[in-house]
């Protein structure tokens, strides 16, 4: 079981992966690795986690009906980390872009997301994320974010995309 490949994607097993945060409630030392351990918690079906791992204030709104609900038909199938922007253990804040790639009712879909993470005595949480990347459906349209969690909107439609891209988030992440 300790050999098993963690559902992250980062070809480490599990136990020495994302294991330690999932099983035994230490703390992801960078937001990229809460980030990479969530998704392996939506993989393994552990909302238990997803909700302690969102900002407190957050937590309210989490909705575990729902969560249970959209991941019941749910195949993950891999994640892609395209870019973090600080998040380190000297940070306070942290920006992580990805796609992670998942099968719902046997239809490929893909959920491409800017995530917002910060850090409250000395742990990582999820603040919240905004579709980026131009996550697109069979025909062209946009896809619309999967249900599970807290998806708020990640900055005001005239302040700077938090991707990083330098544009604003109305004609950036938010469009």
């Amino acid at each position: 079981m300790t050999d098993e490949a963690c559902a992250c994607g980062s070809g480490r097993p599990y136990a020495a992966c994302c294991g330690p945060y999932l099983d035994r409630g230490l703390a992801a030392p960078m937001a990229e690795a809460l980030m990479r351990s969530r998704y392996t918690a939506y993989a393994r079906g552990d909302f238990a986690y997803l909700k302690r791992t969102l900002w407190p204030r957050r937590r309210d709104a989490f909705d575990l009906v729902a969560a249970r609900a959209f991941c019941a038909d749910v195949v993950w199938k891999g994640l892609t980390v395209l870019a973090a922007t600080d998040g380190g253990p000297d940070d306070e804040t942290g920006v992580v872009a990805f796609v992670a790639a998942y099968e719902k009712a046997g239809e490929p879909q893909e959920l491409h997301e800017v995530s917002r993470f910060r850090k409250k005595a000395g742990c990582w949480y999820y603040v919240d994320g905004a579709p980026g990347g131009g996550a697109t459906e069979e025909g062209g349209q946009e896809s619309p974010p999967p249900g599970p969690g807290t998806r708020a909107k990640a900055a005001g439609r005239n302040s700077p995309c938090p991707c990083g891209s330098g544009r604003k988030y109305k004609r950036c992440c938010g469009a």
